[in-house]
C-alpha cells in the first residue's frame, strides 16, 4: 500500500493552530482594492478559523 499523500493545494492554504483547529486566511484580498472600502479590506487582513463543517475534509486533505 503506498503512503498517503498531503494535498498541495491544502498544504498551502491551511495551519494547524495548537488546540487542534485549522486557520486559514480570507479570501478577496489579492487585488482589485480600489472598489473595496478601508474597513473590509482591513478585516480582511486577519485570520480566522475553519468552519467546524469543513474540518472534517481539511483534515482528510492534510493526512491529519
Amino acid at each position: 500500500m503506498p503512503k498517503m499523500k498531503t494535498k498541495a493545494s491544502a498544504k498551502k492554504r491551511f495551519k494547524l493552530t495548537g488546540t487542534g483547529k485549522i486557520k486559514r486566511k480570507h479570501a478577496f484580498k489579492s487585488h482589485i482594492l480600489t472598489k473595496k472600502e478601508t474597513k473590509q479590506k482591513r478585516n480582511l487582513t486577519h485570520s480566522t478559523l475553519v468552519h467546524e463543517s469543513d474540518e472534517k475534509s481539511i483534515k482528510k486533505q492534510l493526512c491529519i
